[in-house]
């Protein structure tokens, strides 16, 4: 069941399945028809939509698919946060969270385990700081490999918490890559890194980007791009 809140706001809200969900309605220049989504962590529906198109005609295309919603929302994971004794994904693998008060505080790898200790209080805090320092160190590795094979000169780099995207690159230059792939296979993190490589190129999605794309990334794109849709969504359970 889908109600609708406060409609004649700039920022509706839907309730779908008994949750309160902000409607974010985006107008693109170059959009020829609507397109609905709901973030990767369920908090919200995004609307995407032409210039000329109405608030109302984005509620009742909502309206429509209350039951794909509710399908979607059901699917998004529950919060699970890296705790002793729980266990996290890294580079596609699945880690057991050890904590002994006797080790140190700062994270390490030893096989399938993440040993840590410090205060068990600030576990989840530091694993979180450690996820982030890797996908720092990881993706600028990433992003100095695929520059050099574009021929670019390699540009500031940004971690992204952002819950709409993996990657973006600005007119300016700057990349942004979204921190939870570091959770990722590797072959996933790169080629969000490589197409925002292709960016710093093609600053469009033109058969000149694809082709660019093509040859910059060692791996199956397909592959990559079905896990990220697959499996996402599931990057945000850890830690939000």
């Amino acid at each position: 069941m889908i109600d609708w809140l406060r409609p004649e706001r700039q920022d509706p809200k839907v309730t779908i399945g008994g949750q309160e969900i902000p409607l974010a309605i985006r107008r693109h220049a170059r959009a020829k028809r609507m397109t609905m989504r709901l973030a990767p962590d369920g908090s919200e529906v995004r609307i995407t939509m032409p210039q000329w198109g109405r608030t109302m005609d984005a509620l009742v295309f909502v309206k429509s698919r209350a039951d794909w919603l509710e399908r979607q929302l059901a699917a998004v994971p529950d919060s699970c946060p890296p705790v002793p004794g729980g266990t996290l994904l890294f580079r596609g693998e699945r880690l057991v969270v050890e904590w002994e008060s006797s080790l140190p505080r700062k994270p390490a790898v030893a096989g399938n385990r993440l040993r840590l200790g410090g205060p068990q209080e600030t576990v989840t805090a530091r694993v979180r700081r450690w996820l982030e320092t890797e996908a720092l160190r990881l993706l600028s590795e990433d992003l100095a490999h695929y520059c050099a094979l574009a021929g670019q000169t390699v540009p500031q780099l940004r971690l992204s918490r952002a819950v709409r995207r993996w990657g973006s690159c600005s007119g300016a230059g700057c990349i942004r890559i979204n921190w939870r792939l570091v959770q990722a296979p590797d072959a996933v993190r790169r080629s969000v890194v490589a197409h925002e490589v292709a960016h710093l190129v093609h600053f469009d999605h033109s058969p000149a980007f694809h082709a660019l794309l093509g040859r910059l990334f060692e791996g199956d794109l397909k592959a990559a791009d079905r896990w990220l849709k697959s499996e996402g969504r599931g990057l945000y359970a850890a830690l939000g």
